[in-house]
């Protein structure tokens, strides 16, 4: 008979590490497939193949469980090394996306035959791997020193820099998930309130800049699709989005904002309890149904409560990666896990918070939910180096565990 306790799932198992962050990569993963299965209707219908959406979406879900069982079993410290090479493949990357065709109006895409992918995804996950080394090694007494720090922020600057022009909201993600890094790594406040000053300080004066444009110009940039300024109009747009909505809602133009209307057209129609899986209306008007907006199919057709349970998981993911973090030994794991669990949940909340209207569109997709190759990938590479970490963890306590017993007795 097979033991399915908690104990025998860590330790011997087919499957190692935290049983919780299984339990939630794997609940994340099955609503994935019957979700993307739905909100795919626009793609079926435009390439007449039924299966094929939710068929390549299955395969790339499948293979990226394998991944993550791959790399969970790998030793904690290997990822300091992969970590410096996978930065450094990341910077080529988005060097080159800056000179490939654009996909959506922005060149964040690199392609290679008929496979194409994101730099930024890698560099996320990059910047959290080089990010945790360098804290764990570059210290003092008082925590991070000041040359680490340098090191740190550098790497990052070059990465924000490739990333800004043509994927704003990536690169808030990115900032906003280091800073908490640097927090969680002990970094001086001061420094700390410094850069949430400054940050302030940017994007009220960017914000004051963008509404003070004036509509010529930026009817010139919307031409210009080369420019490093192309993007402004977009910008413009989604900040200023808000102000168009009229007093009486049977004067909105739906057409004029499809995503953001249709959004909430889901939410409000879903409920409590939704409308049944497989249901939904919105996601044959909604654009970016399978990926951006797939919170909004996920209400509509299986309700608010099963949305605040998505939600929780998430939530939930950042406890437990915390309460792991604390578990470990040395400082590198630790920084590790918490800022790829961030990273994930910071994503997962602004995704949502765009689809009930709490926040400007930002194209940021749903982790490990939304439709995708790239970003599958690598959501699955963080649940695998989170589980490699937690499985080092496990072992570090279970050497303990004698000890304790012994002082006990």
């Amino acid at each position: 008979m097979i033991n399915w306790s908690k104990k025998n799932f860590q330790e011997n198992g087919f499957m190692q590490g935290d049983w919780v962050l299984w339990m939630i990569f794997i609940v994340l993963c099955c609503f994935s497939i019957v979700v993307v299965y739905s909100a795919s209707s626009n793609m079926t219908y435009s390439s007449g193949k039924y299966w094929a959406p939710i068929m390549r979406h299955g395969s790339f879900i499948l293979l990226g469980v394998g991944f993550t069982w791959i790399m969970h079993i790998l030793p904690c410290k290997l990822y300091k090394l992969l970590g410096l090479g996978l930065m450094l493949l990341a910077h080529i990357l988005l060097i080159c996306a800056l000179f490939t065709g654009k996909i959506n109006g922005a060149a964040r895409w690199v392609g290679i035959g008929d496979i194409t992918f994101q730099p930024s995804e890698f560099a996320k996950l990059g910047l959290v791997m080089t990010t945790a080394f360098i804290f764990s090694v570059f210290r003092d007494k008082n925590g991070v020193n000041t040359f680490g720090l340098r090191i740190a922020l550098v790497n990052m600057a070059f990465a924000l820099l490739l990333i800004v022009t043509e994927n704003l909201s990536t690169a808030v993600l990115i900032g906003t998930v280091m800073f908490c890094m640097c927090f969680y790594a002990q970094v001086s406040k001061k420094f700390l309130l410094w850069v949430l000053g400054g940050v302030i300080a940017l994007g009220l004066a960017g914000y004051l800049t963008l509404i003070s444009i004036p509509e010529n110009t930026l009817n010139d940039w919307k031409k210009n699709s080369s420019g490093i300024l192309h993007r402004v109009p977009t910008w413009v747009n989604r900040v200023t989005g808000s102000e168009e909505r009229p007093e009486d809602p049977k004067k909105y133009d739906i057409n004029n904002n499809m995503q953001v209307g249709h959004a909430h057209i889901a939410i409000a129609t879903g409920g409590l309890t939704g409308l049944g899986p497989g249901n939904s209306v919105e996601r044959d008007y909604l654009p970016q149904a399978f990926s951006d907006f797939i919170y909004a199919i996920l209400i509509e057709e299986w309700g608010l409560g099963i949305g605040f349970v998505v939600m929780f998981l998430y939530i939930l993911l950042l406890i437990r990666s915390y309460y792991i973090a604390r578990k470990c030994e040395s400082l590198f794991p630790a920084y590790l896990i918490m800022g790829l669990s961030l990273m994930l949940v910071v994503q997962a909340l602004i995704n949502m918070a765009v689809a009930v209207g709490a926040m400007p569109v930002t194209g940021q997709p749903l982790p490990l939910i939304s439709r995708g190759g790239t970003s599958t990938f690598v959501n699955c590479a963080y649940f695998g180096i989170m589980l490699s970490v937690s499985r080092s963890a496990r072992k570090i306590e279970e050497k303990h565990e004698p000890q304790k017993e012994e002082a006990t007795e």
